[in-house]
């Protein structure tokens, strides 16, 4: 037994493939039977694919890093749930391609954020946060307002999501995309992401 355990540790290309073995086991013992279960794939009760409004916010979200200072990903402490909310369950992120539970909260989580504030707070905030968070190291995003939404480009994404990753859209709310954001702006578009985010999992407590 000392000879193999040798062996193994003095021979740098067996050790690697064997740790490789071992690690690979271990995952897929751990991953592979998240995807059997129904509260890691279903929807939680309420949930819907994002409209085209929310869905256009969601992609400019994205595209401006949001997720770089801001997570949303409440983790089930007391410390997380008594400031941000009910902490969240994989359910509430089926929808999400790719999710952004983000990795580093300079901000704070946004996870529960829907519903919390007005959209006229949620205006005077990104035009220049410290309007309403003295404190706030955010910066102002006040050309979202003058940005006008793509009729066209959200439809196709939805289209996209619903051909390739099944998502529950009809021909009815596709064919409607253009004109659910006719004359939008991306500000509008954003604050109906942020409202609509966490509110689903509030419907079934």
């Amino acid at each position: 037994m000392a000879d193999a355990h040798e062996k193994v540790e003095t021979n740098v290309s067996l050790l690697i493939i064997l740790v490789t073995i071992v690690v690979s086991i271990g995952g897929l013992v751990q991953i592979v039977p998240l995807f059997f279960m129904d509260t890691m794939t279903k929807p939680v009760e309420g949930l819907k694919p994002y409209p085209a409004l929310q869905l256009a916010g969601r992609d400019i979200y994205v595209r401006e890093s949001c997720m770089v200072c801001h997570s949303q990903m409440i983790r089930p402490f007391r410390a997380e749930t008594e400031r941000y909310g009910h902490y969240s369950v994989a359910g509430e992120f089926v929808y999400d391609r790719p999710f952004q539970w983000g990795s580093k909260r300079t901000g704070p989580d946004l996870h529960r954020v829907g519903g919390r504030y007005s959209d006229e707070w949620h205006i005077a905030h990104f035009m220049n946060p410290r309007d309403v968070v003295p404190e706030s190291v955010m910066p102002g995003y006040p050309w979202l307002a003058d940005n006008l939404l793509d009729g066209e480009e959200v439809q196709h994404k939805m289209q996209v999501l619903k051909d390739w990753f099944s998502h529950p859209y009809s021909d009815e709310e596709i064919a409607n995309a253009p004109q659910a954001v006719e004359g939008k702006t991306e500000l509008e578009a954003i604050i109906a992401y942020l409202q609509n985010l966490g509110t689903a999992i509030k419907t079934v407590r």
